[in-house]
């Protein structure tokens, strides 16, 4: 296609669409630049290949992302951006340059769609969106009471007086304000453009400091031995890595090095990457596990199924990678069920409720009286790292912290332990490699 690879870091390309993004916060603002120069670079194409641009063109742009791939200069990323680019440039923002609110008005339908859509194109997860769609709904049914108002025509007015409705007469915690705070601020931003203004006036639920609840290790061990099978060797890799739940439950066949010992987290919190420690201690197991995984996968292939939903355009750019067994999970669901986004039957991966329900559970027949959760285990392990003599910024590092002050809530709460092992986990079983 004979393009440049690299974007100029200009204002003047597309500038409207580059204050678009940057009011509406729809893509970080140091990307802004690249986001209009993708679609600059369709438009030339478009008009060089005598293509209607006004209009989005399936075929004209898949054709147009195509030849970015073919292209031996582009890197992988850069096709996924491209059409990411165009699709909020013709979507969202000619979308609403052209039709405005007045759809929006007809009612909390219409709202509820573009809401979906938008978060599906921003890549945000299915909980997320299904998180955000409940909320909205809830603010839905209080505008409507307190103001017999569809949500179309809420104002900033409603949105602050439904936060503090829920901190005054629903009494809810702090983080479930939050929630809803984001949840309705994505709509007012995103859906409706409206502005909020100053949410001073606001009665916000407080959150005092709080220390995490952490376990001993003797306590980690009697909770291990009300364990068996697959939940323990769960229980035991997040308590020996630190990862968060979802994490874990999300780890692909091809995230796990046993030769290196370690495990790649992909898109964690922050959508950053990172590297954790494969205990020694299941390593063994975990393998034999896998040996069970890959025989139920292959009789979903057998069976005509056997794919997992892939990250982003993965799948269209590898149209057989959803069957290889390296993007498989590794902690597969025990049956098969429907993607409610593509339709398609799927094994999904492990749900979260199924390992948090174990681990309560064992809790409770341990007789540990702390309130201790799934994600206990991980305040557990950074808490046992430390005491161990190991670096606070390795531990953040391990965590996947942004700030170190995060990780320093553990020197609160700090025991005595003796010699440092590879990972708590090891500690605990006298593990050796």
């Amino acid at each position: 296609m004979g393009f440049r690879t690299e974007p100029p870091n200009s204002a003047s390309v597309l500038p409207a669409f580059q204050q678009y993004l940057i009011d509406k916060r729809l893509v970080p603002q140091n990307r802004v630049s690249y986001f209009a120069y993708w679609v600059s670079r369709y438009l030339r194409y478009a008009q060089k290949q005598a293509i209607d641009s006004t209009e989005f063109n399936e075929p004209a742009v898949m054709s147009f992302i195509d030849g970015l791939r073919q292209d031996g200069r582009i890197k992988d990323w850069q096709p996924r951006q491209a059409d990411e680019a165009l699709r909020l440039y013709y979507f969202h923002y000619l979308g609403k340059a052209k039709g405005g609110n007045a759809p929006l008005a007809a009612g909390l339908t219409d709202v509820l769609a573009e809401v979906r859509r938008l978060i599906r194109l921003k890549h945000y997860s299915y909980s997320t969106e299904r998180t955000y769609i409940q909320w909205i709904e809830r603010f839905a049914a209080y505008v409507l009471q307190s103001s017999s108002k569809s949500i179309g025509d809420a104002e900033s007015a409603d949105f602050k007086n439904f936060l503090s409705h829920l901190a005054l007469k629903q009494m809810v915690a702090s983080s479930t304000q939050n929630q809803a705070f984001n949840a309705v601020l994505f709509l007012f931003r995103n859906i409706l453009n409206r502005d909020v203004g100053s949410l001073d006036t606001t009665v916000r639920a407080k959150r005092g400091p709080k220390l995490p609840v952490v376990l001993t290790v003797e306590e980690v061990g009697q909770l291990f031995k009300q364990m068996t099978g697959k939940p323990l060797l769960i229980a035991e890799l997040l308590y020996g890595t630190g990862l968060r739940l979802m994490e874990l439950a999300r780890l692909r066949v091809q995230d796990i090095d046993f030769d290196a010992n370690t495990i790649i987290v992909h898109s964690g919190k922050g959508d950053k990457d990172r590297s954790v420690m494969l205990p020694a201690a299941v390593k063994e197991r975990l393998k034999e596990h896998l040996i069970n995984v890959k025989a139920v996968h292959e009789k979903d292939l057998a069976a005509g199924h056997g794919e997992v939903s892939l990250p982003d355009a993965l799948s269209r750019k590898y149209p057989n990678a959803a069957k290889e067994w390296g993007w498989q999970y590794v902690f597969p669901s025990g049956s098969l069920s429907v993607d409610p986004r593509s339709g398609a039957v799927r094994r999904h991966h492990i749900s979260d409720s199924v390992i948090q329900t174990a681990v309560k559970d064992a809790v409770r027949k341990a007789g540990i009286v702390k309130h201790a959760t799934v994600h206990t285990l991980r305040h557990s392990f950074a808490t046992h790292l430390l005491q161990n003599g190991i670096n606070i910024r390795e531990v953040q590092e391990l965590l996947g912290h942004k700030n170190v002050e995060t990780t320093m809530v553990y020197t609160h709460v700090l025991r005595n332990m003796s010699n440092a092992p590879q990972s708590p986990l090891d500690a605990l079983y006298g593990s050796k490699q």
